[in-house]
């Protein structure tokens, strides 16, 4: 069974005996929905619809855990207690940093909680405080990159991308049902007005890629950004719209001068549109 420590993850709780309303109404996440040992992702926003702050969340107990990147850890901190004014909630960081990821069959325990995101892939990873394991963390790059899961930093940069993008109306960290939070009138609008046109796509070429940040072209023209590389394949989010008409044209989609293939995940269900007025319908 890999297990692999992240230590660059951190982590933070939110508990009290108006932790659940406090979260429902400010993130992404149904908190209500969420199952007892199941890790969701989510997001808090911008009053424009855009990531501020992204990262994991399960509960653990009475409480919830917030699993984040290291480097955001204290200004999500900060900004949720800006929210949090007189409601009965009470915010802490874990002393402890780094969370242990494990998958396969056996991979679940009574102190982890299973990744929704890689769920619907059809994997079951489960999340852990702490080090319980020394598995490289290559070998958790390459699993998320195959399977199409994006991380905040590698693929995308916070503040510029939509839940949209990141595919959270399909990995279970977006809700449309749960009423109000801060950004939800636009990414509504979005889904309801089928507007989003970058997604995460996977990356493939017959020789290694170039690094993180290479622009993917068609014809000259850009259509995305490459994010997390691992040899000959790698995660981009992509203007589906353009790398759809280029694919139906077999104008050739590049990597700076590599020769790309791109594919939308499986498990989210979409399809290249072929025109632009496929995307538009």
């Amino acid at each position: 069974m890999p297990a692999v420590f992240l230590k660059d993850r951190s982590l933070l709780f939110v508990s009290g005996a108006e932790a659940q309303s406090f979260l429902q109404n400010l993130i992404t996440t149904d908190i209500a929905a969420l199952g007892a040992d199941e890790a969701r992702p989510g997001a808090l926003l911008t009053p424009q619809g855009k990531i501020l702050f992204d990262f994991m969340i399960w509960r653990d107990g009475d409480r919830y855990t917030v699993e984040t990147d290291a480097g955001q850890r204290d200004g999500l901190l900060k900004r949720l207690t800006m929210y949090k004014l007189r409601a009965a909630v009470t915010l802490a960081p874990q002393a402890e940093e780094g969370v242990t990821v494990s998958w396969d069959e056996d991979a679940r325990d009574s102190q982890s909680a299973r990744d929704s995101r890689f769920a619907k892939a059809g994997v079951t990873l489960t999340r852990r405080a702490g080090r319980q394991g020394d598995g490289a963390e290559a070998l958790y790059d390459a699993l998320r990159i195959r399977h199409g899961i994006v991380t905040s930093g590698s693929d995308f940069a916070l503040q510029d991308a939509f839940p949209h993008d990141v595919l959270m109306d399909f990995n279970g960290g977006l809700s449309f049902r749960k009423g109000c939070y801060v950004g939800q009138e636009v990414v509504s609008r979005m889904q309801h007005r089928g507007t989003a046109r970058r997604r995460v796509v996977t990356v493939s070429a017959a020789t290694d890629l170039p690094g993180t940040g290479t622009e993917i072209t068609a014809a000259g023209k850009p259509v995305g950004t490459l994010g997390s590389v691992d040899g000959g394949n790698g995660l981009a989010i992509v203007r589906i719209d353009r790398a759809g008409a280029a694919m139906a044209a077999g104008t050739p989609l590049l990597a700076g001068d590599t020769p790309v293939s791109l594919v939308l995940p499986a498990w989210s269900g979409l399809v290249f549109p072929a025109s632009a007025d496929e995307a538009s319908a």
